[in-house]
């Protein structure tokens, strides 16, 4: 049996509102994306929700409305897909990275207020820029895995020390924290849509903020820096092609109609995972904190017991038709992020056990059970 690592849930429903799309001449900047945008605004309540083509473009286009820019501190994550710092670094602004939790592999929220008030401990050995006379701008947390960060506490830091704060749950769309949307628990919210995601546009992503002039403003960025009131070829600022095709939005919207049966198939998958793995020695199974009240399970990632030659593993695995992925690599430790900040392996030792031992196996919402016991029965084959 060969098994996929991932795959999109997609019926004809979907299909049909794609092909209704093609057989129009409009194809961007039509009906389907504010129609799209709306259901976001409907199950978040935000004010505003802006389409753009990735989540990374979501996550830059709020770095730009917080006014961050060259030699701007911000308080981020090591431990996430790249995308959540490059956003900082298109602007030249420099993450202060801060180490995460053992066991959400999430932002530690103590070390947040510790960098906030002692900056200078937590700046990179070497920088673009003088530093001397940066201040904190910003705190950029990431719902890792479709898990909330601990937001309360960083909420309270950041209004402390007067922080914007853009929450990244580009993994998490659909999950609560103590009752309340992923996405709405900061100044910002983004979303992505992978095919690996919960939703899926193909590429794509999504800005929540109740911020009216923000909004306006990467509205206008997401358009070129085309402002309301400015003709066809003037542009108020200087922008991007951002926008997010009419296919993909009414790809999106058929697919925001269906979240709640998306979001338990994932779970139903994750359940079957956690009732065949729970027993098995050297495999430590995803933690879900106690303010989590609903997981959105993105991945499947099980940590490897550090006696456990994880490559080895991997690979015995592919044999049996099962691929499997690190997950994540930490982002200090990516060449371009050693070669500008001379960051080092053992800065941050959490999030480096956590990449290290990290695995994700196949995992989608229309995984069947008999390919799970399939993984299963090849995870604890190749383990002893």
């Amino acid at each position: 049996m060969k098994i996929p690592m991932s795959s999109p849930d997609l019926t004809d429903a979907e299909r049909q509102a794609v092909n209704d799309v093609i057989n129009t001449p409009i194809l961007s900047m039509g009906t389907h994306t504010p129609a799209f945008e709306q259901t976001f605004c409907r199950l978040t309540g935000a004010k505003h929700a802006l389409a753009v083509n990735s989540g990374t473009a979501g996550l830059h286009l709020c770095v730009r409305a917080a006014g961050i820019g060259p030699g701007d501190l911000v308080i981020t994550t090591p431990f996430s897909f790249v995308a959540s710092t490059n956003a900082l670094l298109f602007e030249n602004a420099v993450p202060i990275f801060v180490d995460v939790d053992p066991q959400t592999g999430n932002i530690d929220p103590q070390q947040v207020a510790d960098a906030a008030t002692k900056i200078q401990k937590y700046l990179p050995r070497r920088a673009p820029f003088d530093l001397s006379a940066s201040t904190v701008k910003a705190l950029l947390p990431v719902d890792v895995f479709g898990q909330p960060a601990e937001m309360d506490t960083l909420n309270a830091v950041a209004r402390q020390h007067g922080l914007t704060v853009i929450e990244d749950s580009c993994e998490a769309l659909g999950a609560t924290y103590k009752g309340r949307q992923a996405g709405t628990l900061g100044d910002y919210g983004v979303f992505a849509f992978y095919p690996n995601k919960q939703i899926t546009t193909g590429e794509g992503g999504m800005i929540i903020t109740s911020a009216d002039k923000a909004a306006d403003f990467m509205r206008a960025l997401r358009n070129q820096g085309r402002a309301p009131g400015d003709t066809w070829l003037s542009h108020t600022y200087l922008g991007y092609n951002y926008r997010l095709d009419e296919m993909s939005a009414a790809l999106g919207a058929v697919q925001m109609t269906r979240l709640d049966e998306l979001l338990s198939k994932r779970e139903q998958v994750a359940g079957w995972y956690a009732e065949r793995l729970a027993e098995v020695p050297g495999i430590e199974l995803p933690y879900v904190a106690p303010a989590t009240s609903r997981m959105s399970w993105f991945v499947y990632v099980i940590r490897l017991a550090a006696k456990i030659d994880r490559a080895a593993f991997a690979k015995r695995l592919e044999a049996r038709g099962v691929p499997v992925r690190p997950y994540f690599v930490p982002i200090h430790t990516q060449p371009y992020m050693m070669e500008r900040f001379d960051w080092r392996e053992g800065d941050f030792p959490v999030t480096e056990d956590l990449g290290r031992r990290g695995l994700a196996v196949p995992f989608s919402g229309v995984m069947s059970e008999e390919q799970v016991e399939y993984v299963c029965q090849a995870i604890r084959a190749e383990l002893f």
